[in-house]
This record gives C-alpha cells, structure tokens and sequence, in this order.
C-alpha cells in the first residue's frame, strides 16, 4: 500500500480481511539484505495496480522509483496491469493520455477505466473498473486463446446523419455490445480493429480504433481493411437512409409541417459478404417484431455465414442496456443465448463464432 492508499483504508484491515502481510515500506528489515522489494517481484506471477492513481501512473511512465509500490513495478519481471482511478478531468488530461500510451509502449496493460459516480461526486470515465471485472480480465488473459493470430474486424456504435451544421439522425445504440466483442476477441487472443460510430463508452485496450460518424464513412473504413481480416462482425446499429440534401445553415422553425426526403444508406454487411475474397461475416438483427424470419431471411438474403438477433423496444435487453440475450442462426443450425450481461454475452457469442470458424476454414485452425 502506498502512503496515500493509507489514508482512505489501514493497512490492519486488509491484514485482518486477507490474512496475509500487507507492505508498505520501500525497505523490509526482515528480509535478507532488507531488500524486500526484490523478494516481492521475484515472487509475483502477476503485478497488478489498482487502484492505479495518476501520480502512480506518472511515475511507472518516468521511470521514477522513490516507494515500495514504484520500485516493485520497475524491479518486477512478471507481466503488469494497471486498473486507473481518478477524477474524470485528470484521466482526461493529455499529461495522463501521454503516460497511458507510454505504459502500453512498455507492455503495461490496461483494465478500464470505467464511467461512473467518483468519490469526489463527479460523473465521467475514471472510476475504477469494478474488481469482478478486473478479475474477469485477468483471468481471461491467462487462459488459452483460442483466437489467438485471427485478424478480426467489427462495426459498433450507432451512425450520425446530419440534416443542417446542428442536428443529425441517429438512433439508440449505445455500442456496449459491439465493444464487448472487441474486448473479448483481444482477450481471446484476436488482432482486432474496430470501427466505432459515435459512442460514449471506454474505449476496448490494445485495440485498434477507427472512429467514423456517418453511414458512409463506416462503409469506407470496413470496405477499406475487410478483406485483409479473417472474420468480420457488423455489430453496428448503421442508418438505413440519410437526408438527400445536406442543408448548409440550421433549418428554422417556419411551417407545422416539413418534410425531408431521405436516400438509401450503402449496405456495409451485404457488400463485405460480396467481396471476391470475402471474410467469414457475422450480421446483426435487432427487431422489434417476426425476429426469427426476419433475421434468417438477412441471413440468407445477405450471404452471411452467422446472424446474431435481438430484440429492441423490449422492457429488459437491447440498445442502450447492461444486459441482452441473443438468438443466432447459421445454414444448418440455430442457438439461443439467454438474457446475461453484454460482457458475458460475447464471450458466448465468440465461442460459437470461433467453432463455425475454423469449421469452414481448418486451415486456420491453430
């Protein structure tokens, strides 16, 4: 514990709720030479930091070592994770932006920040992931990947259609599921790149992020990099139409009534499924009624390999919640997920992904 971590709990309580010795000093008389910093990261497997303040941060990117936990970190050989906590102002600052990206230069790895109520009453990323979750990662990463070198490209988050300098159109999604693929690819071992509508969420760690905001620059980017990727998956809520004209000035207020003449949107998901040297294509449904013949004849219509369907506008699940459950059809075969938590859910959802796979490509079969 540093010195700071001191002055929100004591070092006796997690004495007393682990029953084990907590450090606190740089030098430890009761180790030979009283070099007990050595002795800890030799016997590590695993460093991980959390809470990790912005101060500690500073000083794992700088290199300094002036406590037990800063010299621990520079003396360690294991592998290291941080879990950042801090006010959403100072994680956002470019100081920390820089730090961050030098700790992943150096191998660090990231869990969170997550967005949330901070201690000191302010709403923003910077609250630490909660510790299930950082359990969660951990272990993951230390399990085998059975994904592990498999280029894997997916669309989340909503798009924006504007209509003048000042309004656009959208619709629900919040993007939660779509980012809960990409992390759960990179933990099983995936080469990711995900391209993200506008969202408000953190972004995935050690992930490659391509940020667009309109139907056609989503199509743009994915139709640019789909056939250098082994699977794509069209998590994305993309807008079927935008307006036909772009006004160049805010619309005012005149007439009870206006109309706005809408075009088609490109068809991301039915283009990458036409490509000459296609990816294996997972598509998205979210319906509000008929879900099962909608979502078959998409996946028949669009040449897919799998198609994931959900429903929206329900009480529990879908756009913009925690928790969504899945009904998924291929060819030959269909499966359902039950309602869980998104993160949860793409784990499942990956699992069956990854099986179809290598099913039609064993080749790739590592």
């Amino acid at each position: 514990m540093t010195t700071s971590a001191q002055q929100f709990v004591t070092p006796l309580t997690f004495q007393a709720l682990s029953g084990h010795p907590v450090h606190t000093a740089l030098f430890d008389a009761a180790q030979e030479q009283a070099m007990g910093h050595i002795h800890l990261a030799r016997w590590a497997d695993l460093l991980l930091i959390a809470p990790a303040s912005a101060n500690t941060l500073a000083k794992m990117a700088n290199g300094l070592a002036d406590d037990l936990l800063s010299t621990l970190y520079l003396a360690s050989e294991c592998p290291v994770y941080v879990a950042p906590a801090m006010n959403q102002a100072m994680w956002h600052k470019a100081a920390t932006q820089d730090n961050m990206r030098r700790l992943q230069q150096h191998n660090v790895s990231v869990i969170g920040p997550a967005i949330g109520q901070q201690a000191c009453g302010e709403q923003g990323f910077g609250r630490m992931s909660e510790p299930a979750d950082i359990c969660q990662h951990l272990l993951a990463d230390h399990k085998p990947k059975p994904m592990q070198g498999i280029k894997l490209l997916i669309s989340a988050g909503p798009t924006r259609e504007p209509l003048d300098p000042v309004r656009y159109i959208t619709n629900r999604s919040s993007g939660k599921m779509g980012y809960a693929i990409a992390t759960a690819a990179k933990q099983a071992g995936a080469l990711v790149t995900l391209v993200s509508g506008p969202v408000n969420i953190p972004e995935p760690a050690e992930v490659n992020i391509v940020k667009v905001e309109t139907a056609d620059q989503m199509y743009s980017a994915v139709m640019q990099r789909a056939e250098q990727h082994d699977i794509y998956i069209g998590a994305a809520a993309v807008a079927d139409y935008r307006p036909a004209v772009l006004q160049d000035h805010k619309i005012k207020k005149q007439h009870d009534h206006s109309v706005i003449e809408l075009t088609k949107n490109p068809d991301i998901i039915g283009s990458v499924a036409s490509l000459p040297s296609k990816p294996f294509v997972v598509g998205f449904a979210a319906e509000t009624n008929d879900l099962e013949n909608y979502a078959i004849l998409k996946l028949q219509t669009k040449n897919l390999d799998i198609i994931a369907a959900n429903w929206v506008g329900q009480t529990e699940g879908g756009f913009d919640s925690e928790r969504n459950a899945l009904q998924v059809f291929w060819p030959d075969g269909n499966k359902q997920f039950a309602m869980t938590d998104k993160s949860t859910l793409a784990q499942q959802l990956l699992s069956l992904i990854t099986e179809k796979f290598h099913e039609k490509n064993p080749a790739k079969n590592s």
